[in-house]
């Protein structure tokens, strides 16, 4: 959720950078069709038996391949990719990505062993971090303790009450609050919404992770509220999706998960 740093736990799986390479994906593409001899493998490939058979060679030397002689011309033998651990490798290829691209189902957030606190910032606080705090509190069943605020706060956007109210969550009444008011207050996470409020976020006591999701304001969609408010709509989808991923992200972090304490 960082920003990336430099070093090994950046560099790809080592799944990846094995099947990554044009002839070997060409290889275990052919071999999951079908166990295939070498001069078959050739044909299909287009490429020459030595090569072929260096690229099968390091594919079998990973386990990702095996041979066996032909029981009709011991001379032959056939080459055959093990989908299963194929499988295994890129369901942990998807863990080194992101939690929830693991294997299984996303972890939920009743996985989370305290309260987290997490503050969603953007410029007016009336649209997108007012619906992004909402869903936040719906998604984790509370367990993630969710806040909003705006360099620049305005009013709540009536579209952000009708969207919400589709998500079956009453948001009527909340206001618009200036982030200084959690100036003193300690996050585990603080989320920017919009570019112009990344530019301007301060600091927070004890360094939260800060992470920027540059989504559009959804109000500057239309000239009415019912011409913006398809925009509001897919806001809040695409805020329930990051949501998701975000929950599954914490629930694997237990170092950073803590219950942070207001100051």
């Amino acid at each position: 959720m960082d920003e990336p740093t430099p070093g090994r736990d950046a560099d790809p799986p080592g799944f990846l950078q094995l099947a990554g390479h044009p002839v070997r994906w060409r290889l275990l593409h052919e071999l999951a069709r079908s166990d295939r001899q070498v001069r078959e493998l050739t044909g299909l490939t287009g490429h020459p038996q030595p090569l072929v058979s260096y690229h099968l060679g390091r594919l079998r030397a990973a386990r990702l391949v095996t041979a066996r002689r032909s029981s009709a011309d011991g001379r032959d033998a056939y080459y055959t990719v093990d989908l299963a651990r194929c499988g295994e490798l890129l369901a942990a290829a998807g863990a080194a990505l992101h939690p929830a691209l693991g294997p299984g189902e996303r972890p939920p957030a009743a996985a989370l062993t305290a309260p987290v606190r997490v503050l969603f910032l953007c410029t007016g606080n009336g649209a997108r971090s007012q619906m992004a705090e909402a869903l936040a509190q719906r998604r984790s069943a509370g367990l993630v303790q969710a806040f909003s605020a705006g360099s620049h706060p305005g009013s709540l956007h009536p579209n952000t009450v009708r969207v919400m109210a589709e998500h079956g969550i009453d948001v009527r009444g909340r206001a618009a609050k200036h982030l200084s008011v959690f100036s003193a207050d300690r996050f585990g996470y603080v989320i920017t919404l919009c570019d112009r409020v990344r530019e301007v976020c301060p600091e927070f006591p004890g360094h939260p992770r800060h992470v920027h999701w540059s989504i559009p304001d959804p109000a500057a969609a239309g000239d009415t509220d019912e011409a913006s408010f398809p925009a509001f709509q897919a806001t809040a989808a695409e805020l329930e999706a990051r949501i998701g991923f975000l929950l599954a992200a914490i629930a694997a972090t237990p170092a950073r998960s803590a219950h942070q304490e207001v100051r």
